[in-house]
């Protein structure tokens, strides 16, 4: 063991002998560790709870988001949401899985004209002319003139440029879906290296409790965190921060995050992935 000098730190070992300093600095060791835990923790809670930027509120203020939108603000929180995964003015944001479009309007404000935000959707949604993509008429909207669809395969996924964020809401479950009969590690590791070095893949979902089977997804479309933590961790990104802004320990994990006892209200994870910058 490598003798550490605590003097310059106003801390010394106990007398008693090299056994008795051996423990005093295992014990100091343990308790730098502790502390340095800690403050990943108030670091994690402190940007969950950090004041959205100007252009973030302004953004989520906008006229143009229709009421159905605004209406479910109060449960998305989608200020805090944006600060949290610190987009900017001027960013590229990938929207993956976008659904109606709900985040993909508020980020086309927020990066402003100089940005860009790609609604990522699967080739089968593209190809589906009876019933079209909702974001497809959001990107025709001059006034969400930023916003480009992207038909992708997910396990090859290639965007028009690398991104500086990648979101998904509530859609990483979707992934391991047996009908879709998806690659998972592939898919992850396609957003790996569709983002820039030193960019984030910011991942919200509906939690399901510690040690649930992957395969609960085709029922109660929850996932483990734990479950996402390794694989993303597997794809070579970093966990850097976690936002307890929407986690709500009352949800009935026993009920499909449809059924309108719990649908808005789930217990949801909001995790902050980083891919390193070199």
């Amino acid at each position: 063991m490598v003798a550490l000098n605590w003097s310059v730190m106003g801390l010394g070992p106990p007398a008693g002998g090299i056994q008795a300093k051996f423990l005093w600095e295992d014990l100091m060791k343990r308790t730098l560790m502790l502390a340095a835990v800690a403050a990943f923790a108030l670091g994690s809670a402190s940007a969950a709870a950090a004041k959205p930027s100007a252009a973030i509120m302004a953004a989520v203020a906008d006229k143009g988001r229709p009421t159905e939108d605004t209406g479910r603000d109060a449960d998305r929180k989608p200020a805090e949401m944006l600060e949290f995964a610190g987009v900017k003015p001027g960013q590229t944001v990938a929207d993956f899985l976008p659904g109606g479009g709900y985040f993909t309007r508020i980020f086309s404000k927020a990066v402003g004209p100089k940005g860009a935000v790609y609604a990522v959707i699967s080739e089968a949604q593209a190809a589906n002319k009876d019933k079209p993509p909702a974001v497809a008429a959001l990107a025709a909207d001059a006034n969400y003139g930023n916003i480009k669809v992207v038909a992708a395969n997910f396990q090859t996924l290639a965007l028009p440029t690398p991104a500086d964020v990648i979101w998904t809401s509530q859609n990483y479950h979707d992934l391991h879906l047996s009908r879709l009969s998806l690659d998972v590690a592939a898919v992850n590791k396609a957003v790996f290296n569709a983002l820039k070095p030193g960019g984030y893949y910011i991942v919200l979902d509906h939690a399901a409790p510690a040690g649930t089977p992957i395969d609960s997804v085709n029922t109660a479309h929850r996932i483990d965190p734990a479950i996402v933590k390794s694989e993303l961790e597997a794809a070579g990104f970093k966990l850097v921060g976690e936002s307890k802004v929407l986690r709500n320990p009352k949800d009935d994990y026993t009920k499909n995050v449809f059924d309108p006892a719990v649908r808005g209200h789930t217990d949801q994870f909001i995790y902050k992935f980083q891919k390193p910058k070199s």
